[in-house]
């Protein structure tokens, strides 16, 4: 019977509660002004200074001595076959919104890949020269992996359970990968 009129008494209270009026609300007229995203000119300050920055680390000259561009038409990708893709993404207007969207989120982030790709380019350079099969096969062993990780690890700790998170987190973006690369690559060799 307590708990009854404990429960009523709540009941009424947050109803009465409800109808209060509120305290007048500070009301806040400072006006903020984002940083200028754009110079006298038009153009788009961040990518002026993306564009700087690829001509004072000599990104092209890297990109050039390392063969990718030699290596990437010696396996079949030109120029030539990523025109049907550039079409194809062309004509379909929801892809071109969606990059155009991202642009602002995507813009800091292009520094920072400038930073790792002239290590990156080594790899690159192999990578072009893999088949889109074996870039399927690695994608399935990918998945294998993750499952076998999940079958072995016990979930006996959390920190297994977290292994296995991170397994088949890691193997999961690893297969995502590893299946549109090779339809990528297999649009553009074929």
């Amino acid at each position: 019977m307590v708990k009854l009129g404990v429960f009523v008494a709540g009941l009424l209270a947050t109803t009465a509660n409800a109808f209060a009026p509120l305290a007048p609300a500070a009301f806040n007229t400072q006006l903020q002004v984002a940083a200028r995203e754009y110079d006298n000119v038009g153009n788009n300050i961040a990518v002026k200074n993306l564009l700087a920055s690829v001509e004072s680390s000599g990104l092209l000259s890297k990109v050039a001595s390392s063969g990718l561009l030699s290596k990437a038409q010696a396996s079949g990708i030109g120029l030539a076959k990523l025109e049907p893709l550039l079409k194809l993404a062309s004509e379909n207007k929801d892809v071109l919104i969606i990059v155009e969207s991202a642009t602002p989120e995507l813009l800091p982030l292009l520094p920072k890949l400038l930073e790792l790709a002239p290590p990156a380019l080594p790899l690159l350079a192999a990578a072009v020269t893999i088949s889109p099969t074996i870039l399927q096969i690695l994608g399935l062993g990918a998945l294998g992996a993750a499952g076998a990780g999940v079958y072995f690890i016990p979930d006996d700790t959390i920190v297994d359970v977290a292994a296995q998170t991170l397994l088949v987190g890691t193997m999961a973006a690893a297969a995502g990968a590893s299946f549109i690369g090779s339809v990528v690559l297999g649009k553009i060799k074929a």
